[in-house]
């Protein structure tokens, strides 16, 4: 989940306030030590940055997207993508430069938006790659822009699902591919109405620490066959997640995890890493699954 400036406590706003104030408390600190893309790593692959690049081509490889290398005509390769929760822009300019493609990025975060513009300059896209500060559920932009609209870790905190789902599928070009990777509760069993109670005072913690208002997969399969979209698909990566943790832990204790204390301090280091390790501990207890979930806006 993206992430903030530097500080010990939680969030205490609320809404979009807080997940701005939330993001802008850890940026800095997990930018230092995992660098531009603040999600977590799809692991069959030991390297954590491999990992975490690898979590975009997988969810574009699971859409259906192709590659450069498949489509070298690029006929139908993604022309202009819209990154909704873009964080610092490791995402944006990841995808720019894999498809040659225009790439708009938007976060509630001046901060973030300055790092992100900043990244791309220094990596030579500014031409090609812009950010702006932006409401998920507002999207800045007419309809129908974008072949790709794409949504990592960002879906998880929004408060409205349908009208997320309804401006994703809006700003989406007749055609477009919406890819979503995103934080759910566990889908309710067949003989289930709800969650057990001690799981839903988790969600009800995570939502009011991190702003985290999480449903299931199968709820955002629900909202999506009420809207005009096609080819819904989704997939459990739950079980590929696992050694980001263990790299999460890890990176405290490598040269830049120590010189990040040092600057920042251990609580607040600490503090920054709770987020993921809390996640770590909820997915271990079967609460927390991390989800891909595509489909096409039709033509």
């Amino acid at each position: 989940m993206e992430g903030g400036r530097s500080s010990n406590k939680k969030s205490t706003l609320t809404g979009k306030k807080g997940i701005e104030e939330l993001y802008d408390e850890f940026t800095v600190i997990w930018e230092e030590m995992w660098g531009e893309h603040m999600h977590h790593g799809f692991y069959d692959l030991s390297d954590d940055r491999l990992a975490l690049s690898r979590t975009i081509d997988e969810a574009l490889r699971s859409a259906s997207v192709p590659s450069v290398e498949e489509d070298p005509l690029k006929s139908k390769t993604p022309k202009r993508i819209v990154d909704v929760g873009c964080g610092t822009g490791g995402e944006s300019v990841y995808l720019a430069r894999k498809y040659g493609a225009k790439c708009w990025g938007f976060t509630l975060s001046p901060f973030q938006v300055e790092k992100a513009n900043a990244l791309a300059l220094s990596r030579g896209l500014s031409d090609q790659v812009s950010f702006l500060v932006g409401d998920a559920l507002s999207q800045p932009f007419p309809d129908g822009q974008f072949d790709l609209v794409w949504s990592m870790e960002s879906a998880e905190h929004m408060p409205d699902k349908k009208k997320f789902l309804n401006e994703l599928l809006r700003v989406a070009a007749p055609g477009g591919t919406i890819i979503i990777t995103t934080w759910c509760h566990r889908d309710l069993k067949a003989d289930e109405d709800s969650l057990q109670s001690w799981e839903k005072e988790i969600l009800d913690k995570f939502h009011k620490d991190y702003h985290l208002p999480l449903c299931s997969r199968a709820d955002y399969v629900k909202l999506l066959q009420s809207l005009p979209v096609e080819d819904v698909k989704t997939a459990d990566w739950t079980q590929h997640i696992p050694p980001f943790w263990t790299g999460v832990r890890r990176s405290a204790w490598t040269w830049r995890g120590l010189m990040t204390q040092l600057r920042r301090g251990v609580e607040t280091v600490e503090a920054s890493l709770a987020l993921p390790l809390e996640v770590e501990q909820h997915c271990q207890e079967g609460v927390f699954k991390y989800s891909v979930i595509t489909c096409r806006k039709p033509k």
